[in-house]
């Protein structure tokens, strides 16, 4: 399934939705974009991360301007505390408030819940992003993929725990890749590669493109829906993106575009 995300505008906030998951109806979510906050600057304008130098006053408006806007509680978010892990936590009503009101949580990088009025919450500023959504169980994650993360099949261990603590049969996933840097720009060496030629159960043809001299183009969102896949996603349930955030970095932040001078980019999904 290769659909464009839908894009929306409320009240000067921009943010992308996938057509499959707002069809669910169960839930909501969103993708946040760079525009439409009260940050400055390098961080001009939507900033969501408290790490990179903003003042906490603008990222705590950037929230609250975003939740309104996408329909989101601002004292419902879980967020997560990434390090390019594949360490997947399941949260609670326990845990409302970490990350944006209480310290983040160590080493998580996917999160998963099954309660009613979570709102999780991951990170993003060319990585993949990967929307879970569970209609049999009403379950629901978010995990964060980058080149690290993808190798290590962050992707398929979101699945193995959503079946581990939900129940969830992987045929029963509707799954979404969100914005990333594409194979059009994104150059790794040798050493990124041979960890993706290692990933096992899935076709490595095409996953990327040899430049010579050491480098390669490598397909971040190809490889996690190969991922998916092979841990028994269907794949008329992957929904892709299609956006490169280098390509679109007026409207996405990237942090190869910018050279590391940037705000950060958000998923967020809740259970209704």
């Amino acid at each position: 399934m290769v659909i464009k995300m839908e894009f929306h505008k409320n009240n000067g906030v921009e943010y992308l939705t996938f057509p499959s998951f707002s069809h669910l109806g169960f839930l909501n979510h969103a993708f946040s974009t760079r525009c439409g906050g009260v940050s400055q600057g390098e961080f001009a304008s939507m900033n969501l991360s408290f790490g990179r130098g903003d003042p906490q006053d603008y990222v705590i408006a950037n929230y609250q301007r975003f939740t309104e806007a996408a329909g989101f509680d601002f004292n419902s978010l879980v967020t997560s505390a990434q390090d390019h892990s594949a360490n997947v936590k399941n949260v609670t009503d326990a845990d409302k408030g970490i990350g944006s009101k209480k310290p983040p949580m160590h080493s998580v990088d996917a999160i998963i819940t099954n309660k009613r009025g979570v709102t999780i919450v991951t990170y993003y500023a060319d990585c993949t992003p990967l929307f879970f959504a569970d209609p049999v169980t009403r379950s629901i994650g978010l995990a964060h993929a980058g080149w690290r993360g993808t190798v290590a099949q962050i992707a398929k261990k979101t699945v193995e725990k959503m079946a581990a603590d939900f129940g969830t049969r992987p045929q029963d996933l509707v799954c979404a890749i969100g914005p990333c840097i594409g194979k059009c720009c994104y150059e790794v060496d040798d050493t990124v590669i041979l960890k993706v030629t290692q990933i096992a159960n899935i076709d490595k043809n095409g996953l990327f493109t040899n430049k010579g001299g050491g480098k390669y183009m490598l397909d971040l969102q190809e490889t996690n829906r190969r991922i998916l896949q092979s841990a028994g996603v269907l794949p008329q349930n992957i929904e892709l993106a299609n956006l490169c955030t280098k390509c679109n970095s007026s409207l996405l932040w990237s942090h190869r575009a910018t050279g590391g001078k940037r705000g950060t980019m958000a998923a967020f999904m809740a259970i209704k």
